[in-house]
């Protein structure tokens, strides 16, 4: 007999595409943008806590896609919003962006295009797609995804955007769109992700799920997402670990 693929418990199908939330579950984003903000801070003379600063930066994600979830705004690209968001933290920190270069600026908005693997994804994915298609499932938007995978060496299949989608996790169609783009029905779609917010929703959304534990995703106090908060399809410490429940 050939290769036999995970049958979900939750949709009843067999899994045939394993797609990953990005930010935390695949990049340590943290990591790579406290490297650039460092950088950054040291060549335009700026005391600034790296680490304290990307997490500020970071805390203004949800928001800025809330505006877009609810409707209040129109879609906007992840990248528009980083560098928006990037603008209001040195606000915070008391730093008015507009006495600095614009295409400092500019780059510094890039440390999300070249955040660094975890340690087991480049292998852990590469073993997964020998049995399964795999891709993100995040709110990246297409040339960030690609410029993430270039600069991680992380070898998805195929990328689909937020840009494609048109949409943002949790909303429904964020994960159905992303099914529909690869004619495969939700329950053949299983999401791995860190996060138990964004499983939950792409549960509901008819799709397989998968945790895969990242506890210093935001650092050595993180306190949420620590473990499987739901009775997800998998879970697994690291994706290779998840390769191995998968059967690749």
């Amino acid at each position: 007999m050939g290769f036999q693929p995970y049958r979900s418990p939750s949709t009843g199908r067999p899994v045939r595409a394993v797609l990953f939330d990005t930010f935390g579950t695949v990049v340590d984003w943290r990591t790579g943008v406290a490297r650039d903000v460092a950088a950054f801070a040291t060549e335009h003379g700026q005391d600034l806590d790296a680490d304290a600063f990307a997490d500020q930066w970071r805390a203004l994600y949800q928001p800025a896609l809330d505006a877009i979830r609810s409707g209040q705004r129109s879609f906007t690209k992840l990248d528009t919003l980083h560098r928006e968001n990037l603008d209001e933290a040195l606000r915070h920190y008391g730093i008015n962006p507009d006495r600095l270069p614009g295409e400092s600026l500019e780059e510094l908005n890039k440390s999300w295009h070249r955040l660094p693997p975890w340690p087991d994804s480049v292998q852990g994915l590469a073993r997964i797609r020998r049995r399964y298609i795999v891709g993100p499932l995040s709110n990246g938007n297409t040339p960030l995804l690609l410029d993430v995978a270039k600069n991680a060496g992380l070898p998805w299949d195929v990328i689909v955007g937020s840009d494609m989608t048109r949409t943002y996790k949790p909303l429904p169609q964020a994960y159905l769109r992303t099914a529909e783009f690869l004619d495969l029905h939700p329950g053949e779609v299983m999401l791995a992700a860190a996060h138990n917010s964004d499983l939950l929703a792409a549960r509901e959304s008819g799709l397989a799920t998968a945790f895969v534990g990242r506890p210093t995703e935001y650092g050595p106090g993180q306190v949420a997402d620590l473990a499987p908060e739901g009775d997800w399809d998998l879970a697994a410490s690291r994706i290779t670990e998840l390769a191995d429940q998968l059967g690749a």
